[in-house]
């Protein structure tokens, strides 16, 4: 027995894609706190030693460590936003609050790389370069855990959520590990005598960090231009769409992201002369394959064609069904043949409108006078230049 309580299969998929939202977005929102609250006091140390060591290098640091507290501040808000469902106007919902905010992130990395480039390169070409401390050697290394440590914390997350923003902040916090590695190197060379190798540490940090800005600028910004999803993954759902029985062949299939979700759109080509429903049913068949199968993709808009469109002519000027039924029943009425009782379809098909007529099965009576009416009522449509050709059916 069937529960009439229960709220219906399309509700449910509704809820339960939310409810993934809902949870997704708080995750992400803990990793950017707990992330945030790190950077806040590394940048803090790096920077007060850095000043208090002299050290170039290990400001640099500092401030590439203040702008992933920037980055991590970006991180939460695109949280906030991503996680909330569709609505009048955002009908796609709102995963690209993520992609935006990855893109300022990327241009945001950038520019701190270019002031901390040539801050190195101003100390570099000054004979007075000073010396830095000792101290700056131990918060350098400090400055390693603390990056590493994030890393792993935040790319296990990122797996288990699919969320490229924060598969990108945790590489962002690997290579601030990185950065700080060449800022103890740095350090220690400048503390040994070679004071010019703190610069030249900080030169290389902005280098790094200008390479990280741009990747992920250019990641989002493929995103916000809608480029489509992987090969891979349009194969895969091609070959999906073509298992779904009644589907003939796959055409315009067409894919773009949305943060962590992507959009799918796609012409659907079926037997010409199905009903309205059957199609319909073939169209959601589609649509719950793909969602089911195929990772990321959580909506499809499925265009059901009874012949490829691509290669046939097109049927786009033909008359609607008022004006073709109209015209049909003036040149049947001029030839004096109008049938009684009837129902007539219409097939739009190859540039040309098939007309298929239904009469009652008690009006039959033999096969040559049913070829004799058709031959009439087909010779009465001829002159009108979209006709394709007569069936006559008896029920």
């Amino acid at each position: 027995m069937t529960d009439r309580t229960a709220p219906p299969p399309a509700d449910l998929d509704r809820s339960s894609q939310q409810a993934a939202r809902d949870a997704r977005g708080r995750e992400t929102r803990r990793v950017s706190l707990v992330t945030g609250s790190v950077n806040l006091l590394l940048s803090i140390t790096q920077v007060v030693v850095g000043l208090i060591a002299n050290s170039a290098a290990l400001i640099a640091d500092g401030i590439h460590s203040a702008s992933d507290l920037v980055s991590d501040v970006m991180v939460w808000f695109a949280a906030r936003h991503a996680a909330q469902a569709p609505d009048a106007d955002h009908p796609y919902g709102h995963g690209r609050f993520e992609t935006a905010a990855t893109l300022g992130l990327g241009l945001l990395l950038v520019g701190v790389a270019l002031g901390i480039v040539w801050n190195g390169g101003e100390r570099l070409l000054d004979p007075q370069r000073p010396i830095p401390g000792t101290i700056a050697l131990v918060v350098a290394a400090l400055g390693i855990v603390a990056k590493e440590s994030l890393y792993w914390y935040t790319i296990a997350v990122a797996k288990r959520l699919k969320s490229e923003l924060l598969r990108a902040n945790a590489w962002h916090h690997r290579s601030d590990a990185i950065s700080s590695v060449v800022v103890l190197i740095g350090v220690g060379g400048a503390v040994m005598g070679f004071s010019y190798m703190d610069a030249l540490a900080a030169i290389v940090v902005g280098l790094m960090v200008a390479k990280i800005g741009w990747d992920l600028g250019w990641s989002a910004l493929s995103e916000l231009v809608d480029t489509a999803l992987e090969e891979d993954a349009v194969d895969h759902a091609r070959r999906v769409i073509m298992g779904v029985d009644g589907v003939r062949s796959v055409h315009m299939l067409r894919t773009r992201r949305h943060g962590a979700e992507a959009s799918a759109d796609v012409h659907v080509q079926v037997a010409p002369r199905l009903s309205v429903s059957e199609g319909h049913m073939i169209s959601q068949a589609v649509e719950d394959r793909v969602i089911s199968q195929v990772a990321d993709i959580t909506d499809v808009t499925v265009h059901i064609d009874p012949e490829d469109d691509e290669d046939t002519p097109s049927c786009r000027d033909l008359p609607l069904r008022a004006a073709a039924l109209g015209a049909i029943e003036s040149a049947w009425e001029g030839a004096h043949i109008i049938p009684g009782q009837r129902e007539i379809r219409l097939h739009y098909l190859s540039g040309q409108i098939d007309v298929e007529l239904i009469l009652p099965l008690a009006s039959y009576t033999d096969s040559a006078a049913s070829d004799a009416l058709r031959a009439r009522l087909a010779a009465a449509l001829e002159p009108l230049d979209w006709f394709g050709g007569l069936r006559l059916l008896y029920s």
